[in-house]
This record gives C-alpha cells, sequence and structure tokens, in this order.
C-alpha cells in the first residue's frame, strides 16, 4: 500500500486534568510494610554461629562446621517468592552442601521442604532457648 502524500504529524495532547482524580489516587495506594530492620534480623543470624548443621540430608551432608551458614526456607508460606527471601526467622543452621543442595539440588521439591521442616522443629526450641524465649 502506498499513500501518495506523507502522514500529517501532529503533537500529542494532554488531557485535561479532572479536579479530584490526584486525591482519588492518593486512597487507593497502599502503604508498602515496612522491611525489618538490621539488628532485628540479626539477632537470629546470629544464633547460627557455632552450631552443626541441622539439614543433615543423608548422602550429601559433609559435616563441616566450619562451613555452616544460616540457610532461609524457600517455602512461601514463610514469605519467600520471587526476589525476596524468607524471612530471617525462618532460618536453619546448615553446612555448605546441605545448604546447596537446599537451594540448587536436583531433588523434588516436596523432598527439600521435608528435610528443611524436619531441621526446623529440630532447631527452633534451641533457638529460643539460645534468643532467651519460649518455642512456638
Amino acid at each position: 500500500m502506498k499513500r501518495s502524500a506523507p502522514m500529517k504529524r501532529t503533537w500529542f495532547k494532554r488531557k485535561e486534568p479532572k479536579p479530584f482524580a490526584l486525591a482519588d489516587r492518593k486512597t487507593t495506594l497502599r502503604r508498602r510494610s515496612k522491611k525489618p530492620t538490621v539488628a532485628e534480623g540479626s539477632k537470629y543470624l546470629a544464633a547460627c554461629r557455632d552450631e552443626p548443621c541441622y539439614l543433615r540430608v543423608e548422602g550429601v551432608c559433609c559435616g563441616r562446621w566450619d562451613t555452616v551458614v544460616p540457610a532461609h526456607s524457600n517455602q512461601s508460606r514463610h514469605g519467600k517468592g520471587g526476589a525476596l527471601k524468607a524471612a530471617h526467622a525462618f532460618t536453619v543452621p546448615g553446612c555448605f552442601t546441605c545448604h546447596a543442595w537446599i537451594d540448587q539440588g536436583p531433588a523434588p521439591r516436596e523432598e527439600k521442604f521435608s528435610a528443611w521442616d524436619l531441621a526446623y522443629e529440630r532447631w527452633e526450641p534451641i533457638r529460643a532457648r539460645k534468643l532467651g524465649r519460649e518455642a512456638a
């Protein structure tokens, strides 16, 4: 299809603002939930220091205490989703190899979730004692 005359160029026209449009928009915007501070989360991470591996995945665990780090839950019920990490309250001490198995391992998701849940059941009362409160 050929045009005999070039298209006429026009400027974009702005719409006239409605008198209450801005006020309506402000009421519909929700406030973001407050992110926990570093100090609030660091107590859970500090509780994992100098602990053995609680994940203890059979055939995977290296048993080296010097590689133990806090392993966050990968379950959406604990706040994990998209690029968000689960809350620091849902961490378990795990060695490097068990942590890698939980995060990137080839095992089915249900198997990883059950291994993490079992470790959390063992870890939660000990962590509560370290933090000076009752286990939930």
